[in-house]
């Protein structure tokens, strides 16, 4: 766990749990943020965001109006520079049995012919943990 605290992880997680209240919803609708890499001393950061195709523009001509709100949220430079990464579709957000799991639309339609609810977890946790691996 502390290794996670020194890379970052806690500050990603306030970034992505606050996401649309930091860049506002019609900004978090177009992208949201994927990793965040920052140095030791916690600032200037490059931010990694995914970026629905199409709206590219929209987000690159916002990057400097996100990077102030993220600076904002936490009270310093914690963002420097922000890098885009296009993707085809957005990816939806489904809860069962209280837990959220992100899930693409085409894995989303395949899910729905399952039936019993602990393997839709089951098979979605699998699908998460492959997607982390790979990204």
């Amino acid at each position: 766990m502390k290794k996670i605290l020194r890379k970052g992880g806690y500050n990603l997680s306030q970034v992505v749990d606050n996401w649309t209240k930091i860049v506002g919803r019609k900004q978090s609708s177009k992208c949201y943020p994927n990793t965040i890499k920052i140095g030791k001393d916690m600032r200037n950061g490059i931010l990694v965001l995914n970026v629905i195709h199409g709206k590219e523009v929209d987000v690159e001509y916002s990057k400097k109006e996100i990077i102030d709100k993220i600076n904002v949220f936490f009270g310093y430079e914690y963002v420097k520079q922000i890098k885009l990464r296009v993707i085809q579709e957005k990816k939806k957000i489904k809860k069962f049995n209280n837990k959220s799991y992100i899930i693409d639309k085409k894995i989303e339609k395949k899910l729905n012919s399952v039936h019993d609810i602990g393997l839709k977890i089951s098979l979605n946790k699998l699908v998460n943990a492959y997607k982390t691996k790979n990204d």
